[in-house]
């Protein structure tokens, strides 16, 4: 039997680039492990004062900044304390000398997503996490007057599924080579 030349060699160039794919995935798992295990640490390591530019190796870090006033409030799904599903109120503040980005300063959990009042600023303390919009935003411990306290951040709730996706590649790359190898047979047939 003769095997057909293109389709083999589109066949094993495709199972290779899967098999490559789900080491690859197999690499990042472990890559994740160690973020999340270092996310993990961080928290028990000093307080530091609010970054004056986003740096994504603070995450998970305890800080304390000053919001010298909140300048507007957006609202998010979050979760209280106690687990209830509603909205955390993400004040944004005027920070430092008042130049640069600023603080993003998640001051509370209430029921509504409308914005809270009373709040005109002060040291914010808490948990650095991240901001898809700002990089960066500092979970308050403390809720401002009328808001309930947000759930603490916890690496534990950054899934890692680079197993499940390294098992799919390999699946896809058996499935490719079981589909082709029935192909052939049937071909032989005919």
């Amino acid at each position: 039997m003769k095997l057909p030349l293109v389709p083999t060699i589109i066949v094993t160039v495709a199972i290779a680039v899967m098999i490559a794919l789900g080491v690859w995935q197999l690499q990042r798992k472990a890559e994740k492990e160690a973020l999340l295990d270092r996310y993990e640490r961080a928290i028990d390591l000093p307080t530091i004062a609010w970054p004056e530019t986003p740096d994504t190796d603070l995450l998970y870090r305890r800080a304390t900044g000053f919001c010298i006033e909140p300048t507007s409030w957006r609202a998010t799904a979050g979760q209280n304390r106690e687990g209830e599903v509603g909205w955390q109120h993400i004040a944004a503040c005027r920070a430092g000398g008042g130049e640069g980005p600023g603080m993003q300063a998640v001051m509370g959990w209430s029921r509504s997503p409308e914005s809270p009042g009373g709040w005109e600023g002060g040291e914010v303390s808490g948990i650095i996490t991240l901001d898809a919009d700002h990089g960066l935003r500092l979970v308050s411990e403390d809720p401002a007057p009328g808001l309930a306290a947000v759930a603490r951040p916890s690496a534990a709730d950054i899934p890692n599924n680079h197993l499940l996706y390294a098992i799919q590649w390999f699946f896809f790359a058996l499935a490719a080579g079981v589909i082709y190898v029935l192909a052939l047979r049937r071909r032989l047939r005919g």
